[in-house]
């Protein structure tokens, strides 16, 4: 039997024996509240005031009420002793995003598109730490990543997208020290929606979107969303196409049960764009021909290759028995399937970091890999109330399991140079000979429990324990086998004022499996660490807002560090600083964002001891960022509506030894539209004045370039 078959059979198996588990105490309470079971009025899907539906709810704007990030239930959020954030569908639809990490440009404590645009994968750093790969979660189930194995999620599908900033393996097991990001998907909630939208921007990549949802009879619902886009890029030869689809149902036949299905297909074919891997020298600061054009490509268009095929395939199914006890289990199965081929510069010719000749060389990488994954995750939930003397708490137990294949081959060979100034292209270039060939498996199974209580007119206690297993596989080249325990935990103490204001205080601890080995190491440790946070949230009786502000300090320990196969796990990071973020419907027709960020990032261990005390590089340590959006709804601009926002990104350091730096830099973004009764129409400006900047470097050799100038013209309709 494969291992992806052992793997569903094992997880199946966890699945059947942990829901019996939960249901058969469960069903004897009900019996033992005995009274006969009489069934409410029937209704579909969940309200908008829910954490996963619609934020701010029937009057629309910014402001989210509520969230299951940060502790899985139903939760304000505000008393989650964590620092928050939710970018609704209205936000995303505003500013016309058309990736997620497009959608959180203005999230304190995210640094979103650190390597320019990319459209195929989703890029972001949270509290200095990179999450794109162990802390992006949908429906509240990992999407875990490794290499160029992994999901990508398109936003248009999306619902809300939140962002629990700081230490979560407590409630979600592995995960990103920084923080997390969880994709909740569009799903029926029972009320019609009949939504079709249609773009271009000056690129001439044009998209379609639509968004079918009703009742099918007293008891069912359905949806149907996806988005189709596709054309040429802001580089030069870049073209591609990006489809998605998402059907989902809901049946639900009392108001106390729900099944959800969830569906998605993905599809992306395209040639790779430019602007990025390219050198400090003519990037940063001028070479002696001065900078690389933003709209060079220097991959061998002929041959440049990137597919993706991926589906998904989920449910959720919940019940609330008469005396409140609360049963889930949510699921979902992964495939994806990659095929790459790129030819990207590394420096000039002889991997030189300035030019070496007349006509400015760059040396090549020519990469191709094969990537096919296969993923799985369960988790069951038991939630109940009970009231032990003045304590109300608000209970929540729950085992997971996910289950991760990746098989593996990545090639390289000889290829030529090519010119920064005049790139010719379609030289013969060398057969790739793979390096790699490998199967990695990764199997996690976790154990928690929370107990959120409430008691004395205010405070606010959360506790969590939690305890993971993972164990982790390679065969091939190269091989390695490996398994490891942890414990985590999370406590937190707030208090509600009668005025909106919420301190709160937390500390938690993280776990994450690190798929690898090295000589020097053996099989890789988890990475583990600490965090202490404490802040306030304020949500003010006079308007319709939500203020937070957090200090915080994370320390991840067990960080791999070294050169290639010589690695070592002594390398430890600090992260403290501060978040303030404020979110405001000041009218129904005016809505604004604010955001601060300050980080100290600081490596306090390193195999290399010249590196301790210095930044890391990547993540800027300074981001601030405002944004207003007003709609005219008398007058003569009856109808139009008027937004912008700028941007603040800060200086970063190219290399951890931190002799070179990339600029600060400030954009401005811009919007313009009209709505009429049930239509409307947006021209959206990002990076209005054409900013050139470098978002980020990875040493002197490879930088990219931020996106540059890009304007939007949408036209939306509902019937």
């Amino acid at each position: 039997m494969t291992d992806i078959r052992r793997g569903v059979l094992a997880s199946f198996l966890l699945n059947t024996t942990a829901a019996a588990a939960l249901l058969v105490p469960a069903a004897a309470l009900a019996q033992d509240a005995g009274k006969p079971v009489v069934l409410d009025p029937v209704t579909v899907g969940g309200t908008a005031e829910t954490g996963t539906g619609p934020v701010g709810g029937p009057g629309g704007g910014y402001v989210a009420k509520r969230t299951t990030a940060g502790s899985k239930t139903d939760t304000p959020v505000e008393a989650v002793p964590q620092s928050i954030s939710v970018i609704g569908r209205e936000e995303i639809d505003d500013r016309r995003a058309q990736k997620a990490d497009e959608a959180l440009r203005y999230t304190a404590g995210v640094y979103g598109q650190p390597f320019g645009p990319d459209g195929d994968t989703n890029w972001m750093f949270i509290r200095g730490f990179q999450a794109t790969q162990t802390g992006v979660f949908q429906d509240g189930l990992q999407l875990y990543s490794y290499g160029f194995g992994g999901m990508f999620v398109d936003s248009f599908p999306l619902e809300r997208i939140e962002v629990l900033r700081g230490a979560s393996s407590v409630l979600y097991g592995s995960s990103n020290p920084g923080g997390l990001v969880n994709y909740v998907s569009k799903r029926p909630d029972g009320q019609r929606v009949r939504y079709v939208e249609t773009g271009i921007d000056d690129a001439s990549t044009a998209n379609l979107g639509f968004d079918i949802g009703d009742k099918a009879g007293e008891t069912l619902a359905y949806r149907l969303t996806g988005r189709v886009a596709g054309g040429d890029g802001y580089s030069k030869h870049e073209d591609g196409f990006r489809g998605t689809i998402s059907p989902s149902i809901t049946w639900a036949p009392d108001s106390r049960t729900s099944v959800t299905l969830l569906a998605n297909y993905t599809d992306i074919d395209k040639t790779h764009n430019g602007g990025a891997f390219l050198p400090y020298v003519g990037m940063v600061v001028d070479a002696p021909f001065g900078k690389i054009s933003r709209d060079a490509n220097f991959t061998e268009p002929g041959i440049d290759t990137y597919r993706r095929r991926q589906g998904s395939l989920g449910y959720e199914v919940s019940h609330t028995f008469d005396n409140d006890l609360t049963v889930r289990q949510n699921a979902r199965y992964g495939y994806s399937k990659v095929h790459e081929v790129s030819l990207y510069p590394f420096g000039y010719a002889g991997f030189s970091p300035r030019p070496t000749d007349p006509t400015n060389q760059l040396a090549r990488i020519n990469f191709e890999h094969e990537t096919e994954v296969s993923t799985f995750a369960v988790d069951n939930q038991l939630q109940g109330t009970l009231r032990t003397g003045p304590v109300e708490h608000t209970a929540l137990v729950g085992v997971d399991y996910r289950y991760f294949r990746m098989d593996q081959v990545q090639a390289t060979g000889a290829a030529t140079t090519i010119s920064a100034t005049n790139p010719v292209y379609g030289a013969a270039q060398g057969a790739r000979t793979p390096y790699i060939d490998q199967t990695l498996t990764l199997h996690q199974l976790g154990v928690y429990a929370q107990d959120q209580m409430r008691f004395g007119q205010g405070w606010l206690v959360t506790l969590n324990g939690r305890y993971d297993r993972a164990s982790t596989k390679a065969v091939g080249l190269p091989s390695y086998e490996g398994s490891k325990g942890q414990l985590s935990g999370r406590a937190g103490l707030a208090y509600e004022f009668g005025n909106g204001m919420t301190p709160y205080a937390s500390t938690s601890t993280f776990f994450n499996p690190v798929l690898g080995s090295s000589a020097a190491s053996g099989v890789f440790k988890p990475e583990t660490g600490t965090q202490y946070e404490v802040g306030l949230k304020y949500r003010p009786a006079w308007v319709d807002g939500l203020f937070t502000v957090a200090l915080f300090d994370l320390t991840r320990q067990n960080v791999v560090t070294g050169p290639f196969l010589a690695e070592t796990q002594i390398g430890e990071v600090n992260s403290r600083g501060i978040e303030f973020e404020g979110k405001v419907n000041v009218t129904r027709n005016l809505k604004a964002t604010a955001a601060v960020t300050l980080f100290d990032l600081e490596i306090t261990k390193d195999a290399d001891r010249n590196l301790v005390g210095k930044t890391p590089f990547i993540v800027p340590e300074r981001q601030a960022s405002l944004s207003l959006d007003y709609t005219f709804k008398e007058g003569a601009l009856d109808g139009v509506v008027l937004g912008g926002g700028v941007r603040h990104i800060g200086s970063s350091w190219v290399d951890n030894e931190n002799t070179l730096k990339v600029p600060a830099a400030t954009v401005f973004d811009a919007r313009v539209g009209y709505r009429k009764d049930n239509w409307g129409v947006d021209l959206n400006a990002a990076n209005l004045f054409d900013k050139a900047y470098v978002a980020s470097c990875q040493t002197q050799f490879s930088c990219g370039y931020a996106e540059g100038r890009t304007l939007r013209l949408t036209a939306h309709m509902t019937w």
